[in-house]
This record gives C-alpha cells, sequence and structure tokens, in this order.
C-alpha cells in the first residue's frame, strides 16, 4: 500500500496502468465465447427471457387495449342512458305543459262561457 501520491513516479503509474488494462483484457478474454456450452446456454436462457418479456407484454397491451374498450362502450351507455333520461324528462315536461294549457284554455273558456250567458240574459 503507497503512503502517498508522492511516493510514485509517473513510471511506475504507468505501468500500474497497463497491469490494470491487462488484467480487464485477461478477465474478458477468459469468458465462454460463442461455440463454448456455457456461452450457447446463457445466450438461450436470454432468448428464452427475451421471449417470455415479450409474451408478458404483448398480453399486458392487450388486456389495456381490452380494459380501454370496456371503459369505451360502458361511457358510452352512461352517455345513452343520460340522453334518454334527458329526452324522458322532456317529454315530461312537453307533456305537462300541454296538460296545464288544456287546463288554462278550459277555465278561460269556461269563463267565457259564463261570461256570455250573462250577457244575453240582459
Amino acid at each position: 500500500m503507497k503512503k502517498s501520491y508522492k511516493d510514485d513516479n509517473f513510471g511506475s503509474r504507468m505501468a500500474n496502468a497497463a497491469k490494470a488494462r491487462e488484467a480487464v483484457l485477461a478477465r474478458i478474454k477468459a469468458q465462454p465465447g460463442p461455440g463454448d456450452p456455457a456461452f450457447e446456454k446463457r445466450q438461450a436462457e436470454r432468448k428464452a427471457a427475451a421471449e417470455a418479456r415479450a409474451t408478458r407484454l404483448a398480453k399486458k397491451k392487450a388486456e389495456k387495449e381490452e380494459r380501454l374498450a370496456r371503459e369505451a362502450a360502458e361511457r358510452e351507455a352512461r352517455i345513452e342512458a343520460q340522453k334518454e333520461e334527458e329526452r324522458r324528462i322532456a317529454d315530461e315536461a312537453v307533456a305537462l305543459l300541454a296538460a296545464q294549457k288544456a287546463a288554462r284554455d278550459a277555465k278561460y273558456a269556461a269563463r267565457k262561457a259564463r261570461k256570455g250567458k250573462k250577457s244575453r240574459s240582459r
């Protein structure tokens, strides 16, 4: 263990860096490559994991689309029910106004009939 950065000179620092690079390169070269059973096994596992992930994502996407479609259909049904309720209320209001107008007209007609009888009897 070095005591200070001043203890090393430039040459020894360069040698240490070169040794570190060589160690990393040796570790990379020691890993199994194409054609090695361990490498092939690891590649097959990665491929299986990627396929499983793609399947999960596709399933999740399909479920989301199905949920969105169902929510849209429910929303449309609620809107249609609300419009139908508004039409029903409007029809009831029109019927009520028509009944009120008929009652008012009958009342006016009865008053006019009473006045007409009085003026004829004079």
